[in-house]
């Protein structure tokens, strides 16, 4: 990770204006408005290669009073203020580029209310999905976005995360009914209705989903719950090519299988996985299957995609309802992250994400797959391929300027094959930072200037996370 900075725009009110927000605020949150070194530091950046930059404090509200009185102060004296989960985003959203104040919404971990009968949950932002779910546990139902790190569910809708199970129960964006928000230019916005349909007004809950924060604060949500299946099964199969394991899943989804989960990884993510986690999987490009439904049901639809696989050069298929087994596969996947750090300890990832049509998948994965193999260095592609979703990580050394260039290039071509079929530049990671450049290309100069409009619109003084989405030049 790069020297950490402490720089600032000339855009953005220095240290001075900073003090003088946090003077305002400290008789407000006390001890919950931190300014040392080690709690700005771990402010200071995500899951990313991205150059880390601190904050000039943290704050830890607990209350939506508390986030409108920390952003009243911060547009007083033009202040940044970057909303902050757990971290774990790729693409730099939390990253403080101006400095300013991060809010971390960790205190406002409440779940306000379950009510089965209506499939809903009303919980503040700091709330993760896995506390969300073992509270779930005993109603029988379950909250189904799976990003694979226990994120916040206020991180998630601000970066209109997805997962391995969006192929079945949608992304963020299917999942939250109503939100409450405090915007930047200090209102507060209450959108959307528990009603399982509306038709008053303009969308502004899908407006503030996947706005990565640059239009205010998530301060409540209201998230769509779903059953428990009665049976889940998951089966894993191995392919000769990549492209005959994408042409299976491409198969499978026109078939009409109502697969729960379906991922890819290619033989290089296998063979991190294998030695990360300690599984002893044929090193291979490989599908992940999982099933729910009745227990015949899930019996049926998994002799049907094992039929499904066979003619695409599949092999090995296995699967199981052992939940124990399952698990671990499962976690496997999601740890592949760590697993492709562990390759090259102490090398950079290189991270890719974006989503093309389903019948264009397997000439994109295949063409990302050929420039990896062309360059001069490892590399990896896994995806929620039931949706057409995939992710290159490249591992590069740091300070490698070459390696840098070529992965810059490489990703840059990634997203044009993506926009050129009807894709789009990010899947379900984001905008962020280094993928601004990509927004007047993938949307036109008038759909990001009708966002930079809403932008001036919601947060006149362009406090909340500047230099971000709300910035695309």
């Amino acid at each position: 990770m790069d020297t950490i900075s402490d720089g600032r725009s000339a855009e953005v009110s220095g240290a001075e204006n900073a003090a003088r927000a946090i003077e305002i605020l400290k008789p407000v949150l006390g001890e919950r408005l931190a300014t040392g070194q080690s709690i700005r530091e771990q402010h200071s950046h995500d899951m990313s290669r991205l150059t880390p930059h601190l904050p000039d404090a943290v704050a830890f509200p607990q209350t939506e009073a508390e986030v409108l009185a920390i952003v009243n102060a911060c547009a007083e004296h033009g202040v940044p203020v970057v909303p902050y989960g757990i971290g774990s985003s790729m693409e730099g959203h939390s990253i403080p580029v101006r400095g300013g104040i991060s809010l971390d919404t960790r205190e406002m971990n409440t779940i306000l209310e379950i009510r089965p009968e209506d499939f809903i949950a009303v919980v503040q932002p700091g709330v993760t999905r896995k506390q969300l779910n073992n509270e779930l546990r005993a109603t029988g139902l379950m909250f189904s976005v799976d990003p694979g790190a226990d994120a916040t569910i206020g991180g998630m809708a601000s970066t209109r995360g997805s997962g391995t199970t969006a192929v079945r129960y949608g992304t963020m964006r299917d999942n939250v009914m109503a939100l409450r928000a405090v915007a930047g230019d200090g209102s507060v916005i209450k959108s959307g209705s528990q009603a399982r349909k509306s038709s008053t007004g303009y969308d502004l809950t899908h407006l503030f989903v996947g706005a990565e924060g640059t239009l205010g604060v998530i301060t409540e949500l209201t998230v769509r719950l779903h059953p428990i299946p009665e049976a889940v099964s998951s089966a894993i199969c191995a392919f000769e090519t990549v492209r005959g394991a994408v042409e299976a899943v491409i198969a499978t989804i026109q078939y009409g299988i109502p697969v729960a989960r379906v991922e890819f990884m290619d033989e290089v993510a296998i063979n991190a996985v294998n030695n990360y986690s300690k599984l002893g999987l044929k090193v291979a490009p490989t599908l992940f299957f999982e099933f729910h439904g009745t227990p015949a049901w899930v019996a049926e639809q998994a002799k049907v995609v094992e039929e499904i696989t066979k003619e695409y050069g599949g092999s090995d298929f296995n699967w199981s309802a052992d939940t124990d087994e399952r698990n671990r596969l499962w976690q496997a996947r999601h740890d592949s992250f760590f697993a492709t750090k562990a390759i090259k300890p102490g090398w950079e990832l290189y991270l890719g994400d974006i989503c093309v049509p389903i019948s264009k998948l397997a000439e994109s994965i295949v063409a990302a797959r050929e420039d990896i193999d062309n360059s001069p260095f490892t590399g990896q592609i896994i995806g929620h391929v039931g949706d057409g979703n995939y992710h290159t990580a490249y591992i590069i050394e740091p300070g490698n300027e070459e390696h840098l260039k070529i992965a810059e290039a490489m990703a840059e071509r990634l997203v044009e094959r993506a926009l050129a079929c009807g894709g789009t530049a990010a899947g379900e990671h984001g905008i962020g930072i280094e993928k601004l450049k990509f927004m007047r290309v993938e949307h036109g100069d008038g759909a990001v200037d009708a966002m930079k409009a809403i932008k001036r619109a919601l947060d006149p003084k362009g406090i909340m996370n500047p230099g971000k989405m709300g910035d695309a030049g």
